[in-house]
């Protein structure tokens, strides 16, 4: 038991990087980009192909960093100047990458076992908090500048911004570029992790970070930027520690994938279902107070 809680809690703060990353499109950019499912095995391909032939793990990290700026970039520029819708523009990208990271790997499967990486001998639990915290407090103050403060506009009112002399298709490419950048990055790390890259690992990365962005919202709140970012690193751990829960009560491995759906369609649609009853209550409460007084100003 004590086992599997540690795991789920080290594989929560390696896939925090990645939710933080969906944080940004999903949330600052208002922007459903799809091409973190590719972008997230183009960077476990990277790092793993880099390290089996031989080079430094760090070396293999950072450009599988870069290997997602490009991707993310692609993206951007494919609905900035292509003019392709923004969930379309996203889902050719995934599909481009499925091919170009068979490209990359060579094959489906890169095993890491005997490699030395990022992660050998390091205890996770201790040294990953830190490095996350630092990545949130580098996204803090990077939304503190002015490119970051046009980014969250573009996202909030592109039509204001524009009026200001902001180029929002340069602060959507710039965005989508870092957040998918941050996908791969987790990537990498994940594949070190687990010792092995193989070409699916990807699939579904959309959905889990989107659970870890809305659970961590719905849990610790979101109003400034600074809770919000935390709130995410936190809502990837308990999302974790909610998978590991439904393995142990007898739910299948092959079950995750539609437990994550529900888990994302209710929190998606319960704040508008409150919000529903809270609105009827209201106008119940409203009408019943209507009816008291009739009589009275009758009356009068």
């Amino acid at each position: 038991m004590l086992s599997a809680l540690t795991g789920s809690i080290e594989l929560g703060l390696l896939y925090a990087i990645m939710a933080l990353g969906v944080y940004i499109t999903f949330r600052i950019l208002n922007f459903p980009d799809l091409t973190v499912d590719g972008s997230f095995t183009t960077g476990g391909g990277i790092a793993a192909m880099m390290i089996a032939g031989g080079h430094s793990p760090l070396l293999a990290t950072i450009v599988a960093f870069l290997g997602g700026l490009v991707a993310g970039a692609l993206t951007g520029v494919l609905h900035t100047k292509g003019k392709v819708n923004a969930l379309l523009s996203g889902i050719l990208m995934m599909i481009a990458l499925y091919s170009i990271n068979l490209r990359i790997m060579g094959k489906a499967n890169i095993p890491l076992l005997g490699e030395d990486t990022l992660l050998t001998n390091v205890p996770i639990l201790w040294v990953m908090p830190f490095v996350i915290l630092a990545v949130k407090f580098a996204l803090d103050w990077f939304f503190r500048t002015d490119l970051g403060l046009a980014l969250r506009a573009t996202g909030d009112n592109p039509r204001m911004i524009r009026s200001f002399g902001v180029n929002t298709d340069t602060t959507t490419i710039v965005g989508l570029s870092l957040s998918n950048g941050m996908v791969a990055l987790a990537g990498g790390l994940i594949a070190q992790y687990q010792a092995f890259a193989e070409i699916t690992m990807g699939v579904g990365m959309i959905v889990i970070g989107l659970a870890s962005v809305i659970i961590g919202e719905a849990i610790f709140g979101s109003r400034t930027v600074m809770r919000a970012t935390l709130a995410v690193v936190l809502g990837a751990i308990v999302y974790r520690l909610v998978v590991a829960l439904a393995l142990r009560v007898g739910l299948q491995p092959t079950d995750m994938k539609l437990m994550t759906a529900l888990i994302v369609i209710v929190a998606l649609t319960l704040p508008k279902v409150r919000g529903s009853f809270k609105q009827k209550a209201l106008v119940r409460k409203r009408t019943a107070q209507l009816q008291t007084k009739l009589p009275q100003g009758g009356e009068g």
